[in-house]
């Protein structure tokens, strides 16, 4: 995509409402109540996105006559589940490129893991009748510059040239593509996380909002939550806070947070969707360090997100960083080069969200309080699939089993942890200038290459 600023037609972000397109509807359940007596459970689960929604899930399908409660500080779904652009992909490692430079020798099993995975939640959409809007649908990559239609290995079966993929979307500014028809689907990530919050409850669980976690104490019987005037003591804690990092003590430092922004169109007319060819339910998504990810929406839309990820001084998450002119005002001026017979279309939302990014690119995992609190964050962004993984690595280390999940490295290991500040916001900056350096040139700087012999990567 190139950096050149087309002039963003009149309008068209004018009345976009400043909330997620997904969170936006009258059909957003009212919240629970919150925790406000001392209670005792077998398994405490804190954090009601994905993460923990699916370790309620899993928890109660492996035990059913286990009593476990899920307390979530906001709502359900209110951060990061239901401000994604809703891709949910086999990948548990950021893509395979990062999956087989960082662990080649386990790639196989790890590929083969995410495929049962995704599979997995297809099968748990299908057997509780989950309106999620779930849609397999796979993913196309296209290239936009002329140094990133090498990464679609021109030749080799599924690459697309320039006509092929044109034919499939016409965008003027495609050069290549590849389709991956497999292992990837999108969904609803607001709804599929409420639909499972009414999984769980039908399972067993019970769900606390608006109850926050402040502190998690070691008993002589297990662990004590502290919540406000309440207290819980939990045999086993699954942690599943993902960007808000309070309590995970040392271990915050291996992650920060960045900011992710994103655009939904109104809905579009037949004759405007015609004018783009895009019939097909796949997702997009462009080559290159800073990328775009954008669908179709289940009322006919477009989800237009991604390029400008912003990382914040000290690692703060606030409400008003979820709105950023600028880059709202970037995002659009690329659509409008993207597809430039939509001109006239304007945007009805505009969002951003904080994703929990770590230096791997993908979740690690880890157990405290001597061994009864187990953790996952650093999805860098594929946490809607990749979630439901991470809860059953959790609940398989809480329950001390030998898996070949617990068996792999990439469980095992725990990523680089960033520097303090302002040696964090020095070295995200250095590198954010580097990758837009990449993207345009096709040139690997020195900076960059520094960071790959770190086994930092710094690549999506």
């Amino acid at each position: 995509m190139s950096t050149a600023r087309p002039s963003l037609p009149e309008g068209s972000l004018d009345g976009a409402r400043p909330v997620p397109l997904w969170l936006d509807t009258p059909d957003r359940p009212a919240p629970r109540p919150p925790v406000t007596g001392d209670t005792s459970v077998d398994l405490l689960i804190i954090g009601g996105g994905f993460t923990g929604l699916w370790a309620a899930v899993r928890a109660k399908e492996r035990d059913p006559g286990r009593e476990v409660l899920l307390v979530e500080g906001d709502r359900i779904a209110e951060h990061a589940t239901g401000r994604n652009g809703g891709f949910c992909e086999a990948s548990l490692t950021h893509g395979e490129a990062n999956g087989r430079n960082r662990w080649p020798e386990e790639y196989a099993v790890l590929e083969q893991l995410g495929a049962e995975n995704l599979a997995a939640i297809a099968d748990t959409v299908r057997t509780y009748d989950m309106k999620c809007s779930y849609t397999p649908g796979g993913v196309l990559k296209v290239a936009t510059r002329p140094h990133t239609v090498a990464a679609l290995e021109p030749g080799s079966d599924g690459h697309l040239d320039q006509g092929a993929v044109r034919r499939l979307v016409d965008s003027p500014t495609y050069l290549a593509g590849r389709l991956d028809a497999e292992g990837s689907a999108t969904v609803d990530p607001a709804r599929m996380a409420w639909e499972l919050a009414r999984v769980a409850e039908s399972l067993g669980v019970r769900i606390a909002e608006n109850t926050r976690v402040t502190r998690l104490r070691k008993a002589p019987d297990g662990v004590t939550a502290e919540c406000g005037s309440a207290r819980v003591r939990a045999d086993r804690v699954v942690l599943a806070t993902n960007v808000f990092t309070s309590l995970l003590g040392a271990r915050a430092f291996s992650v920060v947070p960045v900011y992710d922004y994103v655009l939904a169109t109104e809905p579009l007319t037949p004759e405007q969707w015609a004018s783009i060819g895009w019939d097909e339910p796949y997702g997009i998504t462009d080559v290159g360090n800073q990328f775009h990810y954008y669908r179709r929406t289940p009322d006919g839309r477009i989800l237009w997100g991604g390029y400008d990820a912003i990382y914040y001084f000290g690692r703060a998450t606030r409400a008003e960083y979820e709105q950023r002119e600028q880059t709202h005002q970037l995002l659009a001026r690329h659509f409008f080069e993207t597809f430039p017979q939509l001109a006239g279309v304007r945007f009805t939302h505009r969002w951003g969200g904080a994703i929990d990014t770590c230096s791997r690119f993908s979740a690690f995992y880890g157990l405290t309080h001597s061994g009864r609190v187990a953790h996952a964050a650093g999805f860098t962004g594929l946490g809607v699939g990749a979630s439901r993984f991470a809860a059953d690595v959790m609940l398989d280390l809480l329950a001390g089993k030998d898996t070949e999940r617990t068996r792999l490295r990439m469980v095992r290991e725990r990523p680089l942890p960033f520097p303090p500040e302002p040696f964090a916001w020095a070295g995200i900056q250095l590198t954010r200038r580097a990758l837009a350096r990449e993207d345009e040139t096709g040139q690997r700087s020195v900076w960059l290459r520094f960071l790959d012999r770190l086994g930092l990567g710094f690549a999506s």
